[in-house]
Formats: C-alpha cells, sequence, structure tokens
C-alpha cells in the first residue's frame, strides 16, 4: 500500500520519509510545498497544493491507502497576521479536513494526524501528567486548530469510514531542530551563562525525533492504532537544569548555568511581556503515553541521552 507522507521536507517529514525508505515495507509519495528538493531513492516526491478548502489534492492521493499528515502552519514566535487563529484554521483545520475527505473519496483507509500536547494545554500541575482521553483545553490559536481538526477527522471518520490516528507530540528535539531548542543549543555550546541553575523542581516531556518516527511508523498499519489518539514522549520527564546538564554531556560542554530563584524569573518574564516564553522553561508539561505504550506494543526505542547526542551530532549553529 501507498504511503502518502505530507511535509515530507520539514524535521519530522524529512526523517520519516528516510526511515520508510529504508524499512522498504510500502511504496512512499512525499508530498511538500517545496519544488527544488533533493530526491531519496524509492521515494516518489510530489508537490502539495495549499492547504485551503478548494484545493485538489486528487493528483497526491491517486493509489494512497494511508496518509500520515505532517503539512501545517507551525506557530511563529511573533505572528504578525491580524487574525492568528483564521490562519491556523485556514491551514491545520480547513485544509486538514479538505485533504482528509478527498483521501477518504480516493479510497484511502487510514488517515494518521500528527497534531500536538497543545491541544490537552499549555501546562500539567506539579505531579500530574496529561492523558490521552484528558478533555482537551487548548490555551493559543495553534493549538484551537489542532484541537478542531481532530474534531473534524472524527466526523469524517464517522461518516466515510476512513480510519483516523491523532499523534500528540511535545516539543520534538533531533539532528534540525531549530527555534528554543536550538537556541538552548547555541547557549551551552557558546559557553554563554543561563539563569536556570534553580529549575531543579519541574518536569517537561520532550520526545526525540525518532521516537516521534518509530511511533508513526507503527501507526502506519497497526491494527490496534485504528480511531485512536495517542500521546508520545521519550518516557522519562526531565527538569531545565537537568535537560541543560544532559545536553552540555552530549556537546562535551559544561553549561554554564546560574542559580536564580525561579519566582524571580517570573517574574522579571512578566516585566518583559515574555510570561509565555518563560513557562515552557520554568513550568510543568508531563506526559503520560502508558495508554500508547499498551494499546500499540510500543515503547521509545532511544533514551534521551541518545536522542541528544543524535541532536548535537547533526547540530550547526
Amino acid at each position: 500500500m501507498t504511503v502518502l507522507v505530507t511535509g515530507s521536507t520539514g524535521l519530522v517529514g524529512c526523517a520519516l520519509v528516510n526511515r520508510l525508505a529504508q524499512l522498504a515495507a510500502h511504496p512512499v509519495r512525499a508530498a511538500s510545498r517545496a519544488v527544488d528538493i533533493a530526491p531519496v531513492p524509492s521515494v516518489e516526491h510530489q508537490t502539495i497544493p495549499p492547504l485551503w478548502l478548494d484545493a485538489d489534492f486528487g493528483p497526491i492521493l491517486s493509489g494512497v491507502r494511508v496518509v500520515v499528515h505532517l503539512a501545517a502552519r507551525v506557530q511563529v514566535m511573533q505572528d504578525r497576521v491580524d487574525d492568528p487563529l483564521v490562519a491556523f484554521r485556514e491551514v491545520n483545520t480547513t485544509g486538514t479536513l479538505a485533504l482528509a475527505q478527498q483521501a477518504a473519496e480516493a479510497g484511502a483507509q487510514r488517515f494518521v494526524f500528527v497534531s500536538s500536547i497543545k491541544v490537552n494545554g499549555e501546562r500539567t500541575e506539579p505531579g500530574q501528567a496529561y492523558r490521552y482521553d484528558d478533555r482537551p483545553a487548548p490555551q493559543d490559536p495553534y493549538g484551537v486548530s489542532k484541537r478542531e481538526a481532530e474534531d473534524g477527522l472524527r466526523v469524517i471518520a464517522a461518516a466515510t469510514g476512513l480510519e483516523v490516528v491523532v499523534v500528540r507530540p511535545p516539543l520534538v528535539y533531533g539532528p534540525g531542530v531549530k527555534a528554543n531548542f536550538a537556541a538552548l543549543m547555541r547557549a551551552v555550546q557558546r559557553g554563554l551563562p543561563l539563569p536556570l541553575g534553580s529549575i531543579t523542581d519541574n518536569r517537561r516531556s520532550f520526545v526525540a525525533l525518532d521516537n516521534l518516527v518509530d511511533l508513526l511508523v507503527t501507526c502506519i498499519d497497526h491494527p490496534a492504532a485504528a480511531n485512536k489518539t495517542f500521546l508520545v514522549s521519550d518516557g522519562e520527564d526531565l527538569s531545565t537544569t537537568e535537560l541543560l546538564r544532559r545536553l552540555g554531556r552530549a556537546m562535551n560542554r559544561a553549561p554554564q548555568l546560574i542559580p536564580v530563584p525561579t519566582a524571580l524569573l517570573y517574574a522579571g518574564a512578566a516585566l518583559l511581556g515574555r510570561r509565555d516564553q518563560a513557562q515552557r522553561l520554568l513550568g510543568n508539561l508531563q506526559v503520560d503515553i502508558g495508554h500508547t505504550r499498551t494499546t500499540l506494543g510500543w515503547k521509545p526505542p532511544v533514551s534521551v541521552d541518545e536522542g541528544l547526542r543524535r541532536a548535537v551530532e547533526g547540530f550547526r549553529p
């Protein structure tokens, strides 16, 4: 059965396409907006139209039995559009549902949707973790758009018989990672002082790129995955201080951590209008993957330390 991967030039999409090509279990079709891309042996490349309501996805769906949908409008730190929710909905909700509906009409059997832990919310209480069956509580436009896409996919599944699999990852790190995680890596590599030496009581879940890819491969044809929602992580949660120390070990650099009280950091962030950014460093966000383990018989194949080593190996400051 042909597997279509959208967003195939992104961090996760590129890794997934390469993994599927190595496994050679199914024909792979990689779709992205990019035109000039490096070909992957044995993989068919096609250009996907913009994810709009009236887009025609027929050419990329012909003969496809499974869609792994990664293409999305992603978060940016300073979104300059007038209404971010409208912009996110247009691509992440409406575009996703249009693709899924056309996939069902074209004969696809399964639609694996890579959503986000932001559908659950932005933070967890100490000692608590998000579960797959928690009531969704997205707090920002990106999370709202992903939640609405999940809801719409379930409606399409009920009407057409298309099997929908939802995967909600937290922050993904690996070779080629960008944004906040790359900024932390640069700071450690350059020996910059970081006021995060006292952030030892929080716990955050992350997922190594190879662990997420392994779960997506499992979801492509596992019978028990149909019409289920799965949370994913490395299975080991870290404090911010511990993450930086482990990252430093992977880079053979001792991070320069200054012990500043958490309350003072929150106060400073509030004064600068960066409360949300501070929450991502100082607060808790834990994910319970027990349901994923038991339902699919899956466990993360890569440890945190190995995942960090691989991320560092591919890091280009």
